[in-house]
């Protein structure tokens, strides 16, 4: 029961730094996007980039030890539903098919910095 809670909160931290990182490098793009007004398409995969490092960076930062690619997976797919979310709040939500696509990819970087931060890690 010890080890469910502490890997809750692990998970969880990563997620909602990952969340908060998501939408602060947003906000900045959205500067830049405003002043030099990219294509759609630079938007879209910046949007995907600044998610995945987020998810990548703080899933490296917070999760520790054993069973570690599932709880960085964990935080990854949190953390993209958090963002998910939150920024449906702010301008309303868009379904479309690489939603998936991005959950995966959240779930996919999670696990790996979740993986990389344990092997350089010495605990």
């Amino acid at each position: 029961m010890e080890t469910l809670k502490k890997a809750i909160k692990e998970s969880g931290l990563a997620a909602i730094c990952a969340s908060a990182f998501c939408l602060f490098a947003t906000a900045l793009f959205a500067v830049f996007v405003r002043a030099y007004a990219p294509s759609e398409v630079t938007i879209a995969v910046v949007d995907r980039v600044i998610l995945a490092a987020g998810v990548f960076l703080f899933s490296f930062v917070f999760v520790h030890r054993e069973r570690a690619l599932f709880k960085g997976a964990g935080a990854g797919a949190l953390s993209f539903l958090l963002t998910v979310v939150i920024f449906g709040c702010i301008g309303g939500f868009h379904f479309s098919a690489m939603l998936l696509a991005d959950l995966l990819l959240c779930a996919l970087f999670g696990g790996l910095g979740a993986l990389l931060g344990v092997k350089l890690r010495k605990e």
